[in-house]
């Protein structure tokens, strides 16, 4: 079988707060041929275990480096690479994906009125651009 996972089967199984369906989630991630990521349900996942469940960066980080090494779980991992840099950076695992995501498409500069992400990527390196 193979299955795109939504968010709420990866927090399910990574925060186990719902027993029965935390036993579900993992049996049925565990189990899928193929488990399909995509990159905004990465997006929600940070948001809900940071936001919500008040996760460190190094627990939703290390629960999306679990996912990462999963043999059945495929995603786009340079954007989630780029996610991760800019979480553990200090900064929001989005922006890090939209400003990969956009330099993927062509895009030459990231810009935004978000001076805390254009800092961030523009310390890694990235072209950056703050608007005001």
């Amino acid at each position: 079988m193979k299955i795109t996972a939504d968010t709420n089967v990866l927090v399910r199984a990574a925060v186990q707060d719902e027993p029965r369906q935390a036993e579900k989630a993992a049996k049925l991630l565990q189990n899928a041929d193929l488990v399909a990521v995509p990159v905004p349900v990465l997006c929600e996942f940070v948001w809900v275990l940071r936001r919500g469940y008040r996760k460190s960066v190094d627990e939703v980080s290390g629960g999306i480096h679990k996912l990462l090494k999963s043999a059945n779980v495929v995603m786009n991992r340079p954007a989630v690479e780029a996610g991760l840099s800019a979480l553990q950076a200090g900064g929001d695992f989005a922006d890090g994906v939209i400003a990969y995501e956009g330099g993927w498409l062509g895009a030459e500069e990231f810009v935004s009125f978000d001076s805390k992400a254009v800092s961030l990527l523009q310390s890694q390196g990235a072209r950056a651009r703050l608007l005001s």
